[in-house]
């Protein structure tokens, strides 16, 4: 392709500032809200802001492939070079709850790999970047992955019961935080506020791919628990448990979960 990683970005940018602009009109103000397939909630802002997503930026780049959580998936993204991935709310839950933590990731990936990416947290002002090899930026200010090597003392995104369901010779002391966000929670892996995470199976595509790629530009890693990459954009969407954190903590968490998993987590 012969865009450039700047232009993409700048393109996710202004795309993730006119969505959040929306989102925020419908932010606690009674936004209606039914249930979907599988039992998870969705809102009338994440279909409009879907609809702005898809219509902005396939204008900008009609080529291009687009996956949506909101969005049927008819499969044309698999035979362009480059597709958008984007959660026009990620963290539905906490949006209608009217807490802050919810965001809204979008990336741009080509071969199975996130080149572009930018993270928006509207309703706490902040405002995720990257490109591939240039770096994460918050807010403007370049951002790096704790240098933690210990899991002992550690802030991980990890559930509480992760933790008290490890063997007895994998338990650590540690913080365990919750955003309703999974982006988010990565994201402050990749701006080192958290140490590292864990995710659970299932997670998709665009839970995934924008947060990925914040992280490995700021010196981390998000890999499957046998230190494999994660791919995206292929027919399938669903990915297996993960870790993400620096490189000489995700081992360590890698074991912590395989640990928690034998346990029936």
């Amino acid at each position: 392709m012969n865009v450039s990683l700047q232009s993409e970005l700048e393109l996710l940018v202004a795309a993730a500032e006119a969505a959040a602009e929306m989102a925020l009109s419908f932010f606690r103000n009674d936004a209606k809200v039914w249930t979907k397939a599988g039992h998870s909630p969705v809102s009338e802002a994440d279909i409009a802001i879907d609809h702005l997503l898809h219509d902005r930026l396939l204008e900008a780049r009609p080529g291009y492939g687009y996956l949506s959580e909101e969005t049927e998936d008819d499969g044309s993204r698999l035979v362009v070079p480059r597709t958008f991935i984007v959660d026009p709310i990620d963290g539905t839950r906490g949006f209608i709850s009217g807490t802050t933590d919810w965001t809204i990731p979008i990336a741009v990936v080509e071969a199975g790999r996130p080149i572009a990416a930018v993270l928006i947290a509207p309703a706490r002002e902040e405002l995720y970047q990257a490109i591939l090899g240039g770096g994460t930026y918050r807010d403007g200010e370049r951002t790096e992955v704790s240098r933690r090597k210990d899991l002992d003392g550690a802030t991980l995104a990890v559930s509480q019961r992760l933790l008290r369901s490890a063997s007895v010779s994998d338990r650590v002391r540690a913080k365990s935080v919750f955003h309703a966000s999974l982006a988010y929670r990565l994201a402050r892996v990749a701006d080192g506020r958290s140490d590292g995470a864990a995710i659970k199976a299932n997670a998709r595509d665009w839970d995934l791919a924008a947060a990925d790629l914040l992280v490995r530009e700021a010196g981390g890693q998000l890999t499957y628990l046998d230190g494999k990459l994660p791919r995206y954009d292929r027919p399938e969407t669903d990915h297996g448990p993960m870790v993400a954190g620096p490189p000489a903590l995700c081992p360590l968490l890698a074991r912590l979960t395989a640990s928690a998993l034998e346990q029936g987590l």
